[in-house]
């Protein structure tokens, strides 16, 4: 028992760090790019950047399941996962400091050089983000054969996970504002934001560190009786699971929708409400809030099942969109809407991702394989995918709103006010019905059905 406590608490520590780190990159790298790295007067700079960035994360998203399968591959004392979470935290986390910086003023002294080297970085730091991202979320089936008790163990993940995204929401502004120079600017300066990513990056790689001492894999004839997946067969593995080839199309859709809308409320709150500090105060409603819904997880999942729990979740989308729709400039409608909207991430997430665990064994009953981490890479590579069109959404809004260096709330039209909001409202709801769309018609697998291939693959290893 004490075993098992100290492997979901580490766990829950990673999906902290992890969580940090990708909230920071998905969402605030953006806003310190736009609002920081260049001048107003430097939009080529601005979109010539942040379309790298995204050509950088959907042209890497390809290499993702060969990551996973390396690391299916691995075979050391440590395990297959750990020594991947470890180095993967550390490397990443060192690169993306060095991206809050710039780079010695190449920024504006060297705009060309910047550029490539800002791209090598980047780079870097995705792929090595990718193998602790992959490797940590792909432990998941390797600690648990047991659907009830993984989502028991995926709860203390998503635990972590959203403390850590949420706290951040928290402390990024008012520790952005504490390290910097300059106070008069509501985001801060280059010197405030430098110390933010600091301290994310000490925790990426503390947190990295605890999932490689403290999580224990179960050891089962079903995890070792399983014939290795070549480079050659990588994909195809991949598109005969049909499960999770339609999980992934539908968790596509909706990632891009929630990653659009919560990386347009920084600029929602500073720009189209003038109150930076309601977004600290949403944020500190969300932790609480979050952690809660959390933690109902599994009795919810039980109650309703993971399929009706879905779309009870985007119910709450939509409402929360509708609330925003007619917010105006009211910050209590303000924060009423977004809370709508925040309260199911957590659950959501949980869902797809608790599917997606299950995938590992239906793939493994349809093609006699076995590939978690193969498997679970699909996961980041969507949310990749999603967060880099969203990125660029997000960028391309920021501009023609006119919310770029040295704008304020005061300066924003009216008519940029309405372009804003059709833009952080408008397509989140639109591919969030796509998203529930494709759920509701291809998605099938059940917590009855899992069970039943466990045992069916129980049985055929034992008749063996």
């Amino acid at each position: 028992m004490k075993k098992k406590f100290i492997s979901n608490l580490s766990y829950s520590l990673g999906a902290f760090g992890t969580d940090v780190f990708y909230a920071t990159l998905s969402t605030y790298f953006i806003v310190f790019v736009t609002t920081h790295l260049f001048k107003a007067s430097d939009k080529q700079m601005i979109f010539a950047i942040t379309t790298l960035i995204t050509v950088i994360r959907i042209g890497e998203i390809f290499l993702d399941p060969l990551i996973g399968n390396m690391i299916d591959r691995t075979n050391t004392r440590w395990g297959k996962f750990k020594p991947w979470i470890v180095w993967g935290g550390i490397v990443s986390s060192i690169t993306l400091l060095i991206l809050f910086t710039s780079l010695g003023g190449l920024n504006t002294s060297n705009p060309l050089l910047y550029f490539i080297l800002f791209g090598i970085i980047y780079l870097i730091m995705d792929l090595f983000y990718s193998f602790r991202d992959t490797g940590f979320w792909s432990m998941l089936p390797a600690l648990s054969l047991d659907s009830r008790d993984r989502e028991k163990t995926a709860t203390w993940g998503r635990f972590g996970s959203t403390l850590g995204a949420n706290l951040l929401g928290v402390v990024i502004m008012p520790l952005v504002l504490f390290f910097s120079k300059s106070k008069s600017n509501p985001n801060g300066d280059q010197q405030g934001w430098f110390w933010f990513a600091f301290i994310v990056a000490v925790v990426g790689i503390l947190t990295a560190i605890a999932v490689g001492v403290g999580t224990h894999e179960v050891k089962s004839k079903l995890r070792e009786s399983n014939e290795k997946t070549n480079l050659s067969q990588v994909f195809k593995v991949l598109f005969k699971n049909d499960q999770l080839m339609w999980l992934s199309a539908s968790y596509w859709f909706y990632g891009l929708g929630i990653n659009t809308l919560n990386a347009l409320e920084l600029y929602y709150f500073s720009y189209i409400l003038g109150n930076s500090d309601g977004y600290t105060l949403l944020f500190s409603i969300n932790t609480v809030v979050s952690l809660i819904s959390v933690t109902l997880f599994p009795s919810l999942a039980k109650k309703f099942n993971r399929k009706r729990l879905f779309f009870i979740c985007l119910a709450f989308f939509f409402a929360g969109i509708l609330v925003l729709c007619f917010a105006s400039h009211s910050l209590i409608l303000s924060l009423i809407g977004s809370e709508l909207f925040f309260i199911p991430q957590p659950l959501a997430f949980l869902v797809v991702l608790m599917i997606l665990s299950d995938t590992v064994e239906y793939g493994q009953l349809k093609t006699g394989h076995r590939d978690e981490a193969l498997t679970l890479s699909v996961r980041p590579l969507v949310d990749k995918m999603g967060g880099a069109l969203s990125n660029w959404f997000v960028s391309m809004v920021a501009i023609a709103a006119g919310m770029t260096s040295g704008a304020t709330a005061s300066q924003i039209t009216s008519q940029h006010q309405l372009l804003f909001k059709l833009c952080m409202l408008g397509l989140p709801a639109l591919v969030l019905i796509i998203s529930g769309l494709l759920f509701a018609k291809k998605v099938h697998l059940s917590e009855e059905d899992h069970a039943a291939i466990v045992k069916e693959l129980e049985e055929r290893l034992n008749n063996k």
